[in-house]
């Protein structure tokens, strides 16, 4: 997702970077021992045992990775990584690796996208964000992992969510990197002041507006709620279509789209909106804030509750707020009665130009640097460091939880909540993010702006830009 990096970097660590790259995974499965056939005896001398038992040697390979963390040199975690790398290439030394950071451009996306245009992208990649990686696989930027996957040992560990974006086809496309769940933050200090249980956050769209009304306080410049109005809009509007029972588009069997932004569920879901700005008047004045801003204001006590991803845990401690004041819950459920969280994140793909043999390597460099036994090593320096890791683990076996001590069991929990009931992001998001967008920016800057209308003629627009060239090309 070209906004997960841009929107996670203002405050994301080089040692969340670090929980990043280690994230878990699992070793590849063991081949398969050839089998014995029957054979003269011959007289066994040292070296003719040593002969059958050694292996032969591997041809070496040498493989690039735009992973080369950055940071100062004295930094322990900067430590850490280069020792991860160093005990690869000393479990395979037939692979050389070349770690190299991303360059530098516009957007970490389209730096990748432009260098496998030009035939110079890394043989391995972990920043294929789950709304992405379905068009870089339409474009043939990714490999078929399916062969891998079909002979992979730990192919079972991960929670059922994390490999949806990655499945396509029924082909694997990628090894989870990285994955975190969207859910309610709130201020429990603020909670108590304004006489709402801190332990009961509000369940249901009325119950909300209800909390909001009472946490929202002119005189001491704080609001109910920080809305998420500026360019990245629809990335938490979506949320609220879900939880009023629909989708902004749905991706019919045969890959097409249908545009739904003037469907019943999405008009409710910019008229609650609208009535939170415009009506009980319990968000921020300056809805097309930035991100940051918002985050800010929830740091400071400026707004009391705010949509929060799972691996932020280590941004409120950065800014000097104990983890014991934070509440974390399952959004509100809407008039369908549903409130599913988003939950989001990035895969490792390889590259489908390189040899096979470079793809095999990548493989293994993969695998190894995801698996359980590089995950926990990761957790450990983690919680060793005074940090915090991402509460959200992409395998079963792996409980995260158990590596942090300076965090709340209630904090934990409400994660483990938020995780249960998830749903991906809506289908071509990248195309058509601006154009939803474009219509709530403007219901929550003029009250008197007509929903459907401003629905219509964003949906108007993006079919003829977006949908139908689309859909076409998908008929070809």
């Amino acid at each position: 997702m070209v906004k997960s990096q841009m929107r996670r970097d203002k405050w994301v660590s080089l040692i969340i970077i670090l929980s990043m790259v280690l994230l878990a995974v699992g070793c590849s499965k063991p081949a398969a021992e050839p089998a014995i056939t029957e054979k003269p005896p011959i007289e066994e001398t040292p070296a003719a045992t040593a002969a059958a038992t050694e292996e032969p040697p591997k041809e070496p390979v040498e493989i690039t990775i735009w992973d080369k963390p950055i940071g100062n040199e004295n930094d322990p975690a900067l430590k850490f990584v280069k020792e991860a790398f160093a005990d690869f290439e000393a479990k395979y030394p037939h692979i050389k690796v070349n770690h190299e950071a991303i360059p530098t451009g516009e957007t970490e996306r389209q730096v990748f996208v432009t260098a496998m245009a030009g035939g110079s992208g890394p043989d391995a990649y972990s920043f294929a964000h789950f709304p992405v990686i379905g068009e870089w696989v339409k474009q043939g930027l990714v490999l078929d992992l399916t062969p891998y996957w079909n002979e992979y040992a730990d192919k079972d560990q991960y929670t059922p969510a994390v490999m949806g974006e990655a499945t396509i086809d029924g082909k694997i496309y990628g090894l989870p990197h990285h994955m975190y769940v969207m859910g309610l933050a709130y201020r429990k200090h603020l909670f108590t002041e304004a006489g709402l249980d801190p332990n009961k956050p509000p369940a249901t769209w009325d119950e909300f507006v209800d909390y909001a009304k009472k946490l929202t306080k002119p005189e001491q410049n704080q609001v109910g709620y920080a809305l998420l109005g500026m360019e990245w809009a629809d990335w938490f509007f979506e949320y609220y279509v879900w939880q009023a029972g629909g989708d902004l588009t749905t991706k019919n069997a045969d890959g097409t789209v249908t545009l739904n932004f003037t469907s019943e569920p999405v008009v409710k879901a910019l008229q609650y909106w609208k009535d939170l700005k415009w009506t009980h008047k319990v968000v921020q004045k300056n809805v097309v804030q930035g991100y940051a801003e918002n985050h800010n204001d929830f740091f400071n006590n400026r707004a009391a509750m705010i949509l929060f991803p799972s691996d932020a845990a280590i941004a409120v401690v950065q800014n000097g707020i104990e983890l014991t004041d934070i509440g974390f819950a399952p959004f509100p459920a809407g008039p369908a009665g549903k409130n599913p969280s988003q939950v989001g994140g990035s895969y490792w793909i390889i590259n489908p130009q390189t040899s096979k043999a470079k793809q095999d390597a990548a493989w293994l460099y993969i695998t190894y640097m995801l698996s359980k036994e590089m995950q926990e090593k990761s957790l450990l320096f983690t919680r060793d460091s005074g940090q915090i890791p991402n509460i959200l683990s992409i395998r079963k076996d792996v409980d995260p939880s158990q590596f942090i001590t300076k965090i709340p069991k209630d904090l934990v929990n409400g994660v483990a909540k938020a995780a249960e009931n998830v749903q991906l992001e809506y289908f071509l998001k990248e195309r058509l993010g601006t154009y939803i967008t474009k219509a709530i920016q403007k219901v929550l800057l003029d009250e008197k702006a007509d929903i459907r209308a401003e629905l219509q003629a964003a949906q108007d627009l993006a079919q003829r830009e977006v949908a139908d060239p689309y859909n076409q090309d998908i008929k070809k």
